[in-house]
């Protein structure tokens, strides 16, 4: 595959830092390599493939005149609302990792197992999307496609990572500089933050990209919770399906579908937790059962690592398909 110029953007973030990380992992064909962040990030020095690499600050005059192909943004939605449609202009192609774009028309929001086949409709920028959406869709696919889908409740359990540096100093140093309350023993039940109609921003977030990704205008609800998990989300999800089925071919559909790995064994007490998706690329799914208070009810139990493929693997993924096209 022919190698070509790579900029991260917010290089030294958690999200940023892991999307460097699973690049060289995965031997990303990279020609050069630029690194941004802000002002106060810049000068640091970043290794990559055994080079030592100077962050340079974010400027508008950053994609001029080294034809950089693919840029992975991940420095939150203001930056990227000011500074993608900047690089698009000079023929860069952006994946955002913020909300800034992903309900954009326009803009297509890809989960590269599910949905390759919009990076094709891309005009500059492709949205990553919410790192809960992630890996709730992943398993919902298959069951999407073979029984199809009423409704979908989510409750999740989202670790602290998922705030960044500042979250996960409040779960290991009793700190509040991301939540309003201690993390440290307890749940909250608020991420982002309330609308007018009484949800989150992030639970319309997973309401919203769930649709747009299944191209599915399925009803979907959701509750999301912060928990005092270092790292690794888990959510509940409810799934009411248009046709019967039995629980073991619901199993063997989501065994044999890419991204997912079946851990499903109660007489052994298996099943998937943070501690086991932690550090890995895979969407972990479990505790599948019927539903006994509709027709045809299914619930299950998913757990994925939320920065790597909630955030910078799903990314990474997005670039090597987009080389493909």
């Amino acid at each position: 595959m022919k190698k070509v110029n790579v900029a991260v953007v917010g290089a030294t973030g958690l999200v940023g830092s892991t999307m460097l990380k699973v690049l060289e992992e995965r031997n990303f064909p990279i020609d050069n390599l630029y690194v941004f962040s802000s002002k106060k990030s810049a000068g640091k020095k970043i290794k990559f493939a055994g080079k030592e690499y100077t962050v340079e600050e974010l400027t508008e005059d950053s994609f001029k005149d080294i034809d950089i192909k693919i840029a992975l943004f991940s420095a939150g939605g203001s930056v990227s609302e000011k500074f993608a449609p900047i690089a698009a202009k000079e023929g860069v192609t952006v994946i955002d990792n913020s909300s800034a774009f992903r309900m954009h028309d326009d803009v297509p929001l890809v989960v590269p197992e599910i949905n390759p086949e919009d990076i094709k409709e891309n005009k500059g920028i492709i949205a990553n999307p919410n790192c809960s959406t992630i890996q709730s869709v992943l398993p919902l696919k298959p069951i999407l496609d073979e029984y199809g889908i009423k409704r979908v409740i989510y409750s999740t359990y989202q670790s602290v990572s998922g705030s960044g540096v500042k979250g996960i100093a409040d779960l290991e140093e009793g700190t509040k500089t991301a939540y309003k309350y201690e993390i440290q023993n307890n749940c909250i039940p608020q991420i982002d933050v309330f609308l007018d109609n009484g949800y989150t921003k992030e639970e319309m977030k997973m309401i919203n990209e769930t649709k747009k990704i299944l191209h599915d205008d399925m009803k979907v609800t959701a509750t999301t919770v912060r928990v005092p998990v270092k790292n690794s989300h888990s959510i509940s999800i409810n799934v009411e399906t248009d046709k019967p089925f039995e629980i073991e071919d619901v199993k063997k559909i989501i065994s044999d579908y890419k991204g997912l790995v079946l851990e499903d064994n109660p007489s052994e007490e298996v099943y998937p937790m943070p501690l086991h998706s932690k550090d890995h690329d895979e969407v972990y799914v479990g505790r599948i059962r019927r539903d006994f208070t509709v027709e045809n009810g299914i619930n299950l139990w998913s757990c994925a690592d939320n920065i790597r493929k909630g955030a910078a693997t799903n990314a990474v993924q997005i670039a090597e398909k987009l080389l493909e096209v």
